[in-house]
């Protein structure tokens, strides 16, 4: 990973992060002085699951994987979804001091907007308007991701058998 000096020059990209794109521009030019601008190589873990870490992060360029570890295999990884240009992640370390759920990993050379915790903090504070624009977005984006999860669990149990269907199956089995 590597840190980019010239925040400016990804000032535009940063208005396309949804979290961000309400933001005025005196608002933005707040957000881009107090973040950091990283540069992943290819395959670069950005955070690991189980990190502690009080970081939210923003795709400028390029695409990020994000997976679970397999609750059977440490070592095995359980891929969940690929995020990209104007996709955020690590909402909940913005709000609270919990570890990470999943892992992040480059999946191609990819370019990111970080902020720490206490800057959003302070960004609410001295810009109480854009901070409030900031969190109604982040608050939706968090809102979406649960309902997602919801629809997929809910798929998954749909597809479940039960003792009945069990039954059934072993009773047209063995002809009982």
């Amino acid at each position: 990973m590597e840190e980019l000096a010239d925040k400016a020059a990804w000032r535009k990209k940063t208005a396309g992060i949804m979290a961000f794109r309400y933001l005025s521009p005196t608002e933005l030019e707040a957000i881009v002085g107090m973040a950091s601008f990283l540069r992943y190589r290819p395959g670069e873990l950005v955070v690991g699951e189980g990190e502690l870490e009080s970081y939210f992060y923003g795709i400028l360029e390029g695409t990020v994987s994000v997976s679970v570890r397999d609750g059977t295999d440490a070592e095995k990884d359980v891929y969940m979804c690929t995020l990209g240009p104007g996709d955020a992640f690590g909402e909940a370390g913005l709000f609270m001091n919990v570890r990470r759920t999943a892992s992040v990993r480059t999946a191609d050379a990819a370019t990111l907007i970080r902020l720490h915790r206490s800057d959003v903090s302070a960004f609410i504070r001295d810009q109480p308007g854009g901070g409030n624009k900031l969190l109604l977005v982040v608050i939706y984006g968090l809102l979406r991701k649960l309902r997602a999860a919801n629809q997929e669990l809910a798929f998954e149990r749909k597809s479940d058998l039960d003792q009945s269907d069990v039954d059934a199956l072993l009773e047209d089995m063995l002809g009982a």
